[in-house]
This record gives structure tokens, C-alpha cells and sequence, in this order.
């Protein structure tokens, strides 16, 4: 396998383009799934990386549970420095899985608080918290269970819609119930386990986290079939609204540049073209990412299938 082990360690940096021209150019609900897409891959990759690292370089350790022929030369010898990178890998494999089920616990604790939270509140739809004179006001769309797709409540406090007038609170309610039916609490869960694995996720992490907004403000312009009032919506929400107790959840300025969005928002609505031309900053940079995913697998696939191969014929079994 050589050093090719090692490429999807770093191969997410060709990524990096399309995070930033994607959210610009193409569709949000098309570049939701592909970032999204991206992530997993690329995160899946290096994690496998990361665990073949530590299998082949730690086998010639003294102490090492694994079997005595898997230190074999010639085991050794299909990793090049392979001590150094074996050692490495242990506490980095280790940071993964921890940072990853951290991330995972803390995701799954917050909608556990946030339904028990809304369990009591009259409505199936829909829950508005009304605290009292100086509540905060927030908004965020709440999933259901899982295998409900558009299951779930919007939950929303009285402080925020005492500050939107009606049709901008028809906005805002289509705009979270487009979260709850595209289910876009899954998308932002794969880019942070994603970022977690491998840090050179982030800016998809962060891209994601936009292109979901921009996602449901379309879809809220669809509904409402008046942009502008979608913008008013958001922008008043930016100016009132404080950090949801549910950051988790995707809410109407939860995430994303605000200007952003309310620019986007006054400007015609995206095309549905999902296949950029080549000719194109966003479609080069698309082809950059596609082909660094494609080498990270290859190169996983590979690293995979030579250490199974290799170990087979040095192990007696």
C-alpha cells in the first residue's frame, strides 16, 4: 500500500473549494447533499486510515495483543514508517472516537431535553413557549422519531413572534417545517461527526450549516410565494433572536450569515441545475473534491484489502 495509506488523511483539503463555491452557486438543496456527501466519505476514510495505521504500526510493539506473526517484516514493510505512524495513531484514533461519541451523546441528550421540554405544551405541530415579560426569543424546528420523515414540532417562544407580523411568522413557520421534512437535523449531524474525525472538515461543517438555511428559506419563499417577506422575517429574527437552549437543531437564524441569506433571498430565485459545467469555478472545484473523494476511497479500499491479504499470509490460521 506504500504511502498511499496516508493520502485520506489530507485528501478533505480538495474540498475545501467546493465548500466555499458550492453555497454560492449551486442549489442549496443540492449542495446540502453534496457536502453532506462528501463529509461521510472522506471522514469514513480517513477514520479507516487512521485504524489500519495503528493495527500495522503497533503490531511489533512489546505487550501487543495482537498475534506474534502479524509483526512480521513483511507486514511491516507494506507501511513505510510504519513505527512512527503506528505509535501516532493510537491516541488519534482514540481522539476520533471520543471527539465522534461526545458529539453523537451530546446531539442525542440535547433532543432528549428538548422533547421532554415541549411534552406538555398543547399542540402536535407546533409549541410556544411563553415565559413572561423578558423571555428570549428563538425558534428551531424539533425532529420526530426517526423513520417519520416531516415528523416533529416547531418549537417557538412567544418573545419572537410578539415581533413578526403575520406574514412574516407564516414565513417562519414554513421555514422550520421545511427542516423537519427534509430532515436537515441529519445533514448537520453527518458534517459534525464528519469535522470531528477529521479536522479538515470544517469548512464543510460550516457550509453545510449555511446551506441548510438556505434550504428552507427557499422552500419558505415557495410556500409564502413572497421573497421579500421571507427576508424580513430572518433579518427581524437575527436582531431579536438569542442562541436557542437546542443549538443542535436548525433554526430561522440559527445559522449562516445572515446578509447572506437576506441577499439571496432579494435576488431571484436559484436554478435547480445540479450538474454545473466544467468551465466554471464550481464545477472545477466540484471535480477536485470528486476526484480527491474518489482517491481517498480507492486509496482506503486498498490500504484495506493489501493489510487483510498480507496479514492472512503471515498469520497462521
Amino acid at each position: 500500500m506504500g504511502l498511499f495509506v496516508y493520502l485520506p488523511l489530507v485528501l478533505p483539503l480538495t474540498a475545501w473549494p467546493v465548500a466555499r463555491l458550492a453555497a454560492q452557486h449551486l442549489h442549496p438543496r443540492t449542495a446540502t447533499r453534496l457536502l453532506a456527501s462528501l463529509a461521510a466519505v472522506m471522514a469514513l476514510c480517513s477514520t479507516l486510515c487512521l485504524a489500519l495505521l495503528m493495527v500495522v504500526g503497533t503490531a511489533q510493539l512489546p505487550g501487543n495483543p495482537l498475534p506474534d506473526a502479524w509483526s512480521d517484516p513483511e507486514v511491516r514493510a507494506a507501511l513505510p514508517y510504519d513505527e512512527i505512524a503506528g505509535t501516532a495513531a493510537i491516541p488519534a484514533l482514540l481522539g476520533v472516537c471520543a471527539a465522534v461519541g461526545r458529539t453523537v451523546w451530546r446531539h442525542l441528550a440535547v433532543r432528549r431535553r428538548a422533547v421532554r421540554a415541549v411534552a406538555g405544551l398543547p399542540g402536535t405541530s407546533v409549541a410556544v413557549l411563553d415565559d413572561g415579560a423578558g423571555a428570549e426569543a428563538y425558534a428551531y424546528a424539533l425532529p420526530g422519531p426517526p423513520g417519520r420523515p416531516g415528523a416533529g414540532r416547531v418549537v417557538v417562544t412567544r418573545a419572537l413572534l410578539d415581533r413578526l407580523a403575520p406574514a412574516e411568522r407564516r414565513a417562519l413557520f414554513a421555514h422550520e417545517r421545511a427542516h423537519l421534512a427534509a430532515r436537515h437535523h441529519r445533514f448537520l449531524l453527518v458534517t459534525q461527526v464528519a469535522a470531528r474525525a477529521n479536522p479538515f472538515l470544517v469548512p464543510l461543517r460550516t457550509a453545510t450549516a449555511y446551506t441548510v438555511e438556505r434550504w428552507a428559506d427557499e422552500e419558505a419563499a415557495r410556500v409564502v410565494r413572497d421573497r421579500r417577506v421571507v427576508a424580513r422575517a430572518i433579518g427581524k429574527a437575527a436582531l431579536v433572536a438569542a442562541r436557542a437552549p437546542a443549538p443542535a437543531f436548525a433554526g430561522l437564524a440559527a445559522a449562516g450569515p445572515v446578509p447572506r441569506r437576506v441577499a439571496a433571498l432579494l435576488a431571484p430565485a436559484p436554478a435547480a441545475r445540479t450538474r454545473p459545467s466544467l468551465f466554471t469555478g464550481v464545477g472545477l472545484a466540484l471535480w477536485c473534491a470528486a476526484g480527491g473523494t474518489a482517491v481517498s476511497a480507492m486509496s482506503s479500499a486498498n490500504a484495506a484489502v493489501t493489510t487483510v491479504l498480507v496479514l492472512r499470509a503471515a498469520t497462521p490460521l
